[in-house]
């Protein structure tokens, strides 16, 4: 079932290499880590949620907003394949009916906190801003060139976008749903600014986050999407 159609759109991705222990306890059963080049990843993401519908439906005043999380790499065996998926951590978002709606269907962790966006175009470069409160005023920034690019196969871009699969663990259970969408252009970015304390958003398992340098910064067109209703469940 085709549970959310929307469109995903500029999406400002600021990655890091984080020690994979520290995801151990936030990782589904039934999945494992993905790497890139051996590397571990972990990635604040930014973008806005456009025309968005529930089962088909468009809701008054929930169309169009922001989001912000942060996310990690896994993947799960499915047979022959591999289903390479994200976990999130934390979901942020501006209004209370979406994070009720999502953390009761999908059981993921959404938070409601104030939020705004900042968009335009200047002759030379394209900025994108995401703004959110958590006791604090936060934000990602980021000036980017203003003509998109296609994605280049086995390209960190690639790895850190294709991945159609959300897991989510609650208690002894993991959950999994589906993402559909085709593959994403992107900007070279110029230049980008981030103001967080990942402890005070996130946790003391990512307070290292606040003393590393991001190993890459991305901005993604984006396009649109579908989310798919569960498939799977199973206990540990």
């Amino acid at each position: 079932m085709k549970f959310l159609k929307a469109e995903w759109r500029k999406l400002a991705i600021i990655n890091y290499e984080i020690n994979p222990e520290i995801l151990l306890e936030y990782l589904p059963k039934g999945t494992e880590l993905d790497f890139y080049h051996g590397k571990c990843y972990v990635s604040l993401v930014g973008f806005m949620f456009l025309n968005t519908k529930l089962l088909g439906l468009p809701i008054p005043f929930h169309r169009n907003f922001e989001e912000v999380n942060l996310r990690f790499y896994v993947k799960k065996k499915d047979g022959d394949q591999w289903k390479r998926g994200v976990v999130f951590i934390k979901e942020i978002v501006p209004k209370y009916a979406l994070s009720i709606v999502a953390n009761f269907v999908y059981k993921e962790n959404y938070k409601t906190n104030k939020m705004k966006n900042q968009m335009h175009y200047t002759e030379d470069d394209l900025i994108v801003k995401y703004s959110w409160k958590d006791k604090d005023w936060y934000s990602i920034h980021i000036t980017a060139e203003t003509t998109s690019r296609t994605m280049e196969d086995k390209s960190e871009f690639e790895f850190i976008t294709e991945h159609y699969w959300g897991f989510t663990k609650k208690g002894s259970k993991t959950s999994e749903y589906e993402v559909c969408h085709p593959k994403w252009e992107w900007y070279l970015v110029k230049k980008h600014k981030l103001e967080i304390d990942f402890k005070q958003v996130y946790g003391k398992d990512f307070e290292c986050l606040n003393h590393q340098k991001p190993i890459s910064v991305m901005l993604a067109e984006g396009s649109e999407i579908e989310v798919r209703t569960k498939k799977y469940l199973a206990k540990a």
